[in-house]
């Protein structure tokens, strides 16, 4: 999936994405790399609000599952990401524009998800993020993502 195509379905899907004035930098299968102005993300002490540091993050870990599924044809046939659980780091605040970059914590393990949501309509995994601002590492997300396959279709038998 395409930089653009990304960043159009967070702001079309994701009120938050749009508000937050979130931009897909990158989009790739390795990674997803997406970038938030300070202005609309601001706390009362200058710098970046924590929830809008989190939720950058996720958005890029939330992203990069589904731009890996959509690449792989999956997406469209009704796989659903959720986030299960997160933790959220924070080293420094944050008092410029904040990078968050997605990658799968343990890539190897990409093709055992796939046979596992093949084979039991869901699977998990790990997925982390790297903040930065103003050239420095500023915090660190991990989080566990669930993908559902949507239960088929009664057959209609009228």
């Amino acid at each position: 999936m395409s930089p653009e195509a990304l960043e159009a379905y967070l702001h079309a899907h994701i009120p938050l994405a749009r508000a937050m004035q979130a931009v897909v930098l990158e989009s790739s299968d390795e990674v997803v790399v997406m970038r938030a102005p300070l202005a609309p993300n601001l706390n009362h002490q200058a710098s970046v609000f924590g929830g809008s540091a989190s939720a950058l993050a996720m958005l890029a870990c939330w992203g990069l599952l589904c731009s890996r599924l959509t690449d792989q044809g999956l997406s469209s046939r009704g796989v659903r990401v959720v986030i299960q659980r997160n933790t959220m780091t924070f080293t420094r605040p944050m008092a410029a524009d904040f990078i968050a970059r997605a990658f799968l914590t343990q890539a190897a393990l990409w093709p055992q998800f796939l046979r596992t949501l093949a084979r039991r309509g869901k699977a998990r995994i790990a997925v982390s993020a790297r903040l930065r601002a103003a050239g420095e590492d500023t915090g660190f997300f991990d989080g566990d993502f669930v993908a559902l396959t949507a239960p088929a279709e009664p057959a209609d038998t009228t």
